[in-house]
């Protein structure tokens, strides 16, 4: 078990630097304009496969760095360059995570390759979960897949929404209904291969924030997908249902649904994306301060600005160091008994809000216009508080954790 510390190494401050210079040269000068036009910026993406960041290679080197702060390092450098160019290049690895959650070594071999392509052929993936009367509440999940046993296939009917690169991608990861009276429980995952038959894209959203990221919904009409598109297997759902209905009968412990398997392992990974917008702002309001004038000095000599950057600063530092505890603690199987992946979502998700406020509020008049990037970053920020579990639901999760009750 790696030893927790605040110090990279420097393979990882290697690793950091590469991707803030790219973040810094190719990401930052291309988000207004995907930003505007509201389109996944495919060519920044096959920029990033080019040199290595887009593909299965480096996301698997960071998620298995036993330090676990390969992930929110690379989150958050790629985040300060931009949220919605960042979650493109992004996107396919919480897709990716489902299928490393729940899938067997043979699923996770076959089909998350197939979600990055190569770098002259990018794909990317969607995971869809939520649905119009199911998202916090998972357990109003409608989307059905019913087993046809004689052809060995599952068929699926249902929409999703608020599915990231919903109906563009090439795999599809969709978390559905196989027992209606197990609640939540009775969940299970999907892969449903490229080019399946059923499969559309309902309503492309037009969001407030996170512009250059693809946002749809995904309309499941009679999809048929192979028994082997299980993630986990028949068996294992079998032996997953027949538990849970004996401890819905005894009333023992929950039984973790396929959904909350994927969230729990990418809320600190979130979390660094909302650090990285966070530092972002930041340190335009910082460099902002010291050369705007006023009054005959830098408005960074008046307390009231110099006391809010000290504030924003020491809330991003704090934000990060929950991740930064709650990654290093998933890595080396350490249990979050005190739903310390929720606290480290919860407070970055927060103080990204926060921060981009203060910083807006510092540049002022500037700070409200486009001409400037922290009004792009105020209202990406907004997304973090929302996305892959609420504050509320966080809270309530943490409340749930520490108290041992069952609080609604």
């Amino acid at each position: 078990m790696a030893e927790f510390t605040m110090e990279l190494n420097d393979e990882q401050k290697e690793v950091r630097d590469w991707l803030h210079g790219f973040a810094a040269d190719v990401i930052r000068p291309a988000a207004a304009e995907w930003d505007e036009r509201e389109e996944t910026p495919w060519p920044v993406i096959q920029e990033a496969a080019k040199v290595g960041i887009y593909s299965l290679d480096f996301y698997a080197q960071q998620y298995f760095d036993p330090t676990g702060l390969g992930i929110p390092m690379a989150m958050e450098e790629l985040f300060w360059g931009d949220a919605g160019i960042a979650l493109s290049i992004v996107g396919t690895g919480l897709a990716a995570v489902g299928v490393l959650a729940n899938g067997t070594e043979e699923q996770i071999g076959t089909w998350i390759p197939q979600m990055y392509g190569d770098a002259n052929d990018v794909k990317v993936a969607a995971f869809c979960s939520s649905e119009p009367d199911a998202g916090s509440d998972v357990a109003s999940m409608r989307t059905r897949a019913v087993y046809d046993e004689a052809k060995d296939e599952w068929v699926l009917n249902g929409t999703k929404t608020w599915a990231t690169n919903g109906g563009i991608a090439n795999v599809h990861v969709v978390v559905a209904v196989v027992d209606a009276e197990l609640g939540s429980k009775g969940h299970a995952s999907f892969i449903v291969p490229p080019n399946t038959p059923g499969l559309s894209q309902g309503q492309k959203f037009k969001k407030h924030g996170i512009r250059a990221s693809h946002t749809a919904e995904v309309v499941l009409e009679n999809v048929r997908v192979p028994g082997s598109c299980l993630l986990g297997g028949k068996e294992k759902l079998d032996q997953r249902l027949a538990r849970a209905r004996e401890r819905a009968k005894t009333g023992g412990e929950r039984v973790k649904n396929a959904a909350m398997a994927t969230f729990e392992a990418s809320r600190p990974a979130v979390g660094a994306m909302a650090v990285g917008t966070a530092r972002a702002a930041y340190e335009v309001a910082l460099d902002y301060a010291k050369t705007r004038e006023q009054f005959g000095r830098p408005i960074i000599d008046n307390q009231g600005v110099a006391f809010q950057l000290a504030d924003m600063r020491t809330s991003i530092d704090a934000a990060r160091l929950l991740v930064w505890r709650a990654s290093w603690m998933a890595i080396n199987g350490k249990q979050f008994t005190a739903a310390e992946g929720s606290m480290s979502k919860l407070f970055a998700s927060e103080t990204a809000k926060k921060v981009t406020a203060q910083a807006v509020q510092i540049l002022g008049g500037n700070g409200y216009t486009r001409e400037y990037p922290v009004e792009r970053m105020h209202r990406d920020a907004a997304i973090y508080t929302i996305f892959e579990g609420t504050s509320e639901i966080q809270r309530l999760v943490i409340a749930r954790t520490l108290s041992g009750m069952s609080i609604r």
